[in-house]
């Protein structure tokens, strides 16, 4: 419920910002995140958790494109970078730092401080809105009217497409008529906006803008990221989950890498300040991850958390620099592509990566997750061919395992059932750990993919060092080809 209403409102984010502005939005969405998450652990009502979980999720949903959108037209441009690395260190550092967190609140504190976390930043966050950005008026109508109805169009068919995804595999897909219903209407909506937009086009949107092979690109390469981002995100602590490691025990295995994160983030920003082009520190970090998960595809069901500390730092080297570059290519992007000739274009620019982000990761989890249990079944299959009952070899496990466990069983018969439930259980231990070994190695092939994408993005007349030259006049895009 909340990630869907994420989605949901990230489009109409476009038009509340253009009709009310950024800063009224940003204020009212923490007043209402920060009173739901108080609220959350004293609801014991389903109906109502699930309600007050969408209101939550609209209220944050906000957050993204408007923040961005700031970033883009006030921030200093010679500052820019440097905000580029600390926002991608907070990002980063609390995916990864997440697992450790609960686990702490779980085993030392109470489970509501997962929520009561968020209701006690958000002020600070207020604040900060309230502080460090102007009030700014209510643009003058001019030209065609906004058109409200094709922005819930398109929000409800995505936020639809979106719930149909996330509950896919557990509905198994299309066998489902929950599923079959969300997806089904999710495109209706969705061919309803293009009906709309079609029909009469809306002036706070500017798609024609977005029709440019840098920004897909880039699209592309932040649902990649997304999706080599689930290495630490998924695969980690799951490979060591499956072994029955809680949170508490699994979490040192990324929090490291968190740590390291708020680092080198920063370190990202002054290489891109020192003029190194954001493509090349792009490709780093995906040539780094990519490296990485082939070192974690030496994975073995003997692994625990303490065998991923040698891959924790180069690792957040990686996600650091790909995240860092990946982000300050898009503003590159804006800059020199007329990006800023236009509130509007900066509003639907920013939609755009916020809709990539939340869907894409969505997307990649899904995609991991279906990975992983189809996966399993071959490798229980392939495995399960050389474990037949009357093979000689299974036949002396099971009657070694029996005699050690006879004196704890309920006669011979019980120990024979235990002993086969044994091999049955390490032949899945052993399916599970082969199925992490090909996950690696997708994630490698993934950044691989990539950085042949990358090859093809042109340079930018100006680096972020050449852009602190801008500084002494108003924000104004640089417009032109690239060359």
């Amino acid at each position: 419920a909340f990630n869907t209403a994420t989605v949901f409102i990230g489009p109409l984010t476009v038009y509340l910002g253009a009709l009310l502005g950024a800063r009224r939005v940003l204020l009212v969405g923490c007043v209402v995140f920060a009173t739901i998450s108080a609220c959350l652990p004293f609801v014991h009502s389903y109906s109502l958790l699930i309600v007050l979980l969408a209101i939550a999720g609209v209220s944050s949903g906000t957050f993204y494109p408007l923040t961005i959108g700031f970033v883009l037209l006030n921030v200093p441009l010679r500052y820019l970078a440097l905000t580029l690395g600390v926002y991608a260190a907070c990002i980063e550092g609390a995916l990864n730092f997440a697992p450790s967190l609960y686990g702490f609140y779980r085993d030392h504190w109470s489970w509501m401080w997962m929520f009561w976390t968020s209701a006690l930043v958000t002020p600070v966050m207020a604040a900060c809105v309230y502080y460090g950005m102007p009030a700014s008026r209510a643009p003058a109508p001019t030209g065609p009217k906004p058109s409200f109805a094709g922005f819930l169009y398109f929000s409800a068919g995505i936020a639809l497409l979106f719930a149909a995804i996330d509950h896919g595999q557990r509905l198994d897909w299309w066998r489902s008529g929950v599923f079959t219903a969300l997806f089904a209407s999710g495109l209706f909506l969705l061919a309803c906006a293009i009906a709309r937009r079609m029909r009469a086009p809306n002036p706070l949107v500017d798609l024609p803008y977005l029709r440019q092979w840098t920004t897909i690109a880039l699209g592309v390469a932040l649902f990649a990221f997304r999706f080599v981002l689930l290495a630490t995100a998924l695969l980690i602590p799951q490979s060591l989950a499956f072994r029955g490691l809680d949170a508490a025990q699994l979490g040192p295995a990324v929090l490291w890498t968190a740590v390291a994160e708020m680092f080198f983030g920063v370190f990202a920003a002054h290489l891109l300040n020192k003029g190194l082009d954001s493509r090349l520190l792009m490709a780093l970090g995906f040539a780094t991850i990519g490296t990485v998960c082939l070192v974690n595809a030496g994975f073995t069901r003997e692994w625990a958390a303490e065998n991923y500390f040698t891959t924790a730092l180069p690792m957040a080297v990686g996600q650091s620099f790909a995240f860092v570059g990946l982000v300050s290519t898009f503003l590159l992007q804006s800059f020199f592509s007329g990006g800023l000739d236009s509130p509007f274009r900066v509003l639907t620019f920013s939609a755009f990566i916020h809709l990539v982000r939340i869907f894409g990761g969505q997307l990649s989890a899904t995609l991991m997750s279906r990975f992983i249990a189809e996966q399993e079944k071959v490798h229980s299959y392939l495995l399960g061919l050389h474990v037949q009952a009357g093979d000689s070899i299974t036949e002396h496990a099971v009657r070694l395992l029996s005699a050690g466990l006879a004196a704890r069983s309920n006669g011979t018969a019980g120990a024979a059932g235990r002993a086969v439930g044994l091999v049955a259980g390490s032949v899945r231990l052993e399916a599970y750990t082969l199925t992490f070994i090909d996950a690696f190695q997708l994630i490698a092939w993934v950044c691989v993919a990539t950085l042949l994408l990358l090859a093809t993005l042109r340079r930018f007349p100006m680096n972020f060092r050449d852009l602190a030259v801008l500084d002494t006049g108003p924000r104004v895009a640089p417009t032109g080809e690239q060359s």
